[in-house]
């Protein structure tokens, strides 16, 4: 007799559908989504193994799903808990469910064997036959105390005891959406189809000047000057109280750069800022919000005579809801910035890129001074090529890494760890690296990585090797050292880390590859042995990647620092 374990779980009223599940509907074909795990989508297995303390020996598992992001290449994982509760998994390879299409799987499990069979084809592999059930859970949707949420749609999940149910089922006219007990929910309540509404394609003029417009339909974001389309270097977000959420955009061109305000229809052009050769932004908060810009001096037309750079702050008003100038610092071709707290105090770190021809230079600490109300000069770290910051906390111990890049011979140097020890930073690990442009540090449950952007190999007037890896690094504890964990082939300038639920993702902006500047940025997720690909984005000169969430859908946009478009690309978990 097939259990229809979503009937479990399920009311037939969607008004009493439990919480983080929704109906949705793709390609006429309805199942459920998962949004965020709930108790009522579990209940106790002796619900339906009646006075059974171990599982059927023999058993089918039917399920019909439409994936989203969360695959690991052509892998299908089979997660169990065996003997004495460990956790152990089976790999079904050559399974092809990550093209966005419904499937219908059949796990048949025999005495000595587990048959896969999906729209049809088996693999087999073996499976222990005495799954103690005392106690336990049907999890639908989640793997209950571990971790991790079905990201997909999900439209059937039937279990057959004591037999193998791929005979009836298959043959069949459409094997993807092959039946055996579907909930009735399903067959006759409405379901939203998740769509994306088109815009309307628009023309550069003097009227549109300094608009940002999406074109949903080219994933596009495109920047207008009048006439032609502005470069996106970098952008920033963050949240203003009362006004939502912002992105600020360096531009190396004369017009300055500019603050975005995001709105039904997209980012949309909020305030011109004057910037000189703008290389990136910074925002943070004192109680109020602040940005910081990266100067470079890149427009020698205004500023001829003078070798210094001046970075600018800049103060969010209240009553003109603007952002208004606020201190300049001397800075020399800045990079990058940082801003971070300690014990109560303010720091802003800049990343000196270089001084006329020379790459060793210092780069600057700055502290918050509350009597005077500026910033002042904390420390100097010497630093070859600076490109980035990144600052971040390890139980009670602070840290900052530098990416080194060029020192004007080799990208071939250290980039070096800080730890703040006594009021002041001090070496903690040197890293080898290679033209360093970014680093992003990242924690997954208790454990601490550092991933950083390689960009290439150089020496002297030899030529340049694009193609090499960049590193993922896991903090040990007992060494206390990070230590190399995974190597990830890229052309890389950036990574930025984010999650969906309980799942992770790292993704890179692979920008120049020694020949061309249009290249596949790639999204990858953590897998079980490390971090796999599972997403190509097509992108032309990818400096940046920010993550962000508005209203409930989750966003990736890249600037470029060559092509006339950047992207925004909307996250689908099914």
């Amino acid at each position: 007799l097939p259990l229809d374990l979503l009937s479990f779980v399920l009311e037939r009223d969607p008004s009493k559908l439990v919480p983080g599940v929704h109906m949705k509907q793709a390609g006429g074909v309805r199942g459920i989504h998962f949004s965020s795990p709930d108790t009522a989508l579990s209940f106790p297995s002796s619900q339906i193994l009646v006075n059974c303390d171990l599982f059927p020996k023999e058993f089918s598992i039917v399920l019909t799903l439409k994936l989203g992001l969360k695959f690991s290449g052509k892998r299908l994982h089979f997660l169990y808990k065996g003997h004495r509760g460990v956790v152990e998994h089976w790999e079904f390879r050559g399974t092809q469910l990550a093209d966005s299409q419904w499937h219908t799987l059949v796990l048949a499990i025999g005495s000595h064997h587990v048959k896969l069979t999906v729209d049809c084809s088996s693999p087999v592999e073996p499976f222990p036959s005495d799954l103690n059930i005392q106690g336990s859970r049907f999890h639908i949707g989640s793997r209950g105390l571990w971790k991790g949420l079905f990201s997909g749609l999900m439209r059937q999940l039937v279990l057959v005891p004591g037999s193998d149910a791929t005979h009836q089922i298959c043959p069949s006219s459409d094997p993807q959406l092959a039946a055996l007990s579907v909930p009735p929910l399903f067959l006759d309540l409405p379901a939203t189809e998740a769509r994306v509404s088109v815009g309307l394609e628009k023309s550069c003029s003097e009227q549109l000047q300094g608009q940002l417009w999406f074109n949903p339909l080219k994933k596009g974001l495109y920047l207008c000057d009048s006439t032609v389309w502005i470069t996106v270097l970098e952008l920033q977000l963050f949240q203003v109280p009362g006004m939502g959420l912002m992105a600020a955009m360096a531009h190396r061109s004369a017009s300055g750069s500019a603050v975005y305000l995001w709105t039904k229809t997209g980012f949309q052009l909020y305030q011109n800022i004057s910037t000189n050769g703008a290389l990136a932004w910074r925002h943070f908060s004192m109680g109020n919000k602040y940005l910081v810009v990266s100067n470079s001096g890149g427009d020698r037309r205004f500023n001829k005579e003078s070798e210094a750079d001046f970075s600018v702050i800049y103060k969010w008003s209240k009553r003109r809801k603007r952002f208004v100038q606020f201190q300049t610092l001397q800075t020399h071709c800045a990079r990058d910035w940082e801003a971070f707290n300690i014990d109560g105090h303010t720091y802003l770190a800049v990343a000196n890129h270089r001084q006329d021809k020379n790459h060793t230079i210092d780069s600057v600490i700055y502290r918050w001074n509350r009597l005077s109300k500026s910033f002042e000069v904390h420390q100097m770290l010497q630093t070859s090529g600076a490109y980035d910051w990144e600052f971040f906390t390890v139980g009670p111990y602070y840290f900052l890494v530098v990416a080194n890049a060029f020192d004007g011979v080799t990208t071939s140097l250290d980039s070096v760890i800080y730890v703040w020890v006594n009021g002041n930073f001090q070496v903690f690990q040197k890293i080898k690296t290679f033209c360093a442009t970014d680093w992003e540090m990242f924690q997954i449950d208790s454990r601490v990585f550092l991933v950083v952007a390689n960009g290439h190999r150089l020496h002297g007037n030899g030529p340049s090797q694009y193609t090499i890896n960049s590193t993922i690094y896991e903090l040990d504890m007992s060494a206390q050292l990070f230590v190399r964990f995974q190597d990830i082939v890229t052309y890389a300038v950036d990574w930025e880390f984010f999650s969906l639920g309980q799942e992770y993702f790292l993704v890179v902006a692979n920008s120049f590859n020694g020949e061309s500047y249009s290249l596949n940025s790639i999204l990858y997720w953590q897998g079980y042995e490390g971090f796999v690909p599972v997403h190509w984005l097509p992108t032309i000169g990818c400096s940046d990647w920010e993550f962000f969430s508005a209203k409930g859908e989750s966003y990736l946009i890249y600037s470029s620092a060559k092509a006339p478009l950047s992207k925004v690309f909307m996250l689908k978990t099914y």
